[in-house]
This record gives structure tokens, C-alpha cells and sequence, in this order.
């Protein structure tokens, strides 16, 4: 088994913690450069490496976690989709629509009919229906 470099864990690290900070603001707005500091490398460096590291860019990284989070609240609450755009972090529901349904394969509206007639328990729901890459 090999051994991974310092250079290379030190890179996971710091991709790792831009990431995790995705993952706890992921309703505020976060761009390249901000989360670069956070990583503390250059925007361009940080967009690769990431890319590079989890096989997806930062900015669909984000869409896909503030979608996650828009399937729980659809599911869960009976807020409107147009609160839960804006809750998640959209800055409009035209955007967020089109981006829930090319993660998702179907309008938030939908996804909410389609969530309300399977009963079975949330944890099930979620590992079936988590958006993937």
C-alpha cells in the first residue's frame, strides 16, 4: 500500500476544509476567492484542485449541497417553493428551478408531489433520492 506525500495530504487538508465550509454556509454567498482563502491558495489553484479532488467544480459542489438541502425542506415542510430558493441560497427561483431539475430530473413542485406519495421513513428517502455528481 502506498504512502500518500505531505505535499499531497497537506492539499487534501486544505481542499477538505474550503469544502466543509461549503458544506456549513452553504446558503451564504460563497465565490472562488473566498473560498481560496479559506484553502489558502490562489482562486485558480483552489478551482483545479478541487475539480481535481472531488471530481466536480466548486460552484456545482455548492448547487448540489443547496439542492440536498432544498429535497429535505420540500420533503419536510410545507413552505413554499419560492421561501425554500431563497433559504437555500438561490438568488432567484428561475435559477434555482432550472438547476433543481437538471440534479434532480424534475421541478422542486414535483419532486414535492412525487416525495408526499412515497411514506416510507426519511432516512430512506434521503439515501434514495440524494443528488449525485
Amino acid at each position: 500500500m502506498g504512502r500518500v506525500s505531505r505535499t499531497v495530504e497537506d492539499t487534501n487538508r486544505r481542499m477538505l476544509r474550503a469544502r466543509d465550509a461549503m458544506d456549513r454556509a452553504y446558503a451564504q454567498p460563497l465565490d472562488v476567492p473566498a473560498l481560496a482563502r479559506i484553502a489558502h491558495v490562489s482562486p485558480a489553484h483552489f478551482a483545479r484542485t478541487f475539480r481535481a479532488t472531488f471530481g466536480e467544480t466548486p460552484h456545482r459542489y455548492l448547487q448540489r449541497r443547496r439542492v440536498e438541502r432544498a429535497m429535505f425542506l420540500l420533503r419536510e415542510t410545507g413552505r413554499s417553493v419560492t421561501d425554500i430558493c431563497y433559504e437555500v441560497g438561490f438568488g432567484s427561483t428561475g435559477t434555482f428551478s432550472r438547476t433543481f431539475r437538471d440534479i434532480v430530473g424534475r421541478s422542486p413542485r414535483t419532486y414535492r408531489r412525487e416525495a408526499a406519495a412515497m411514506n416510507v421513513p426519511t432516512c430512506f428517502t434521503k439515501a434514495w433520492t440524494r443528488p449525485s455528481a
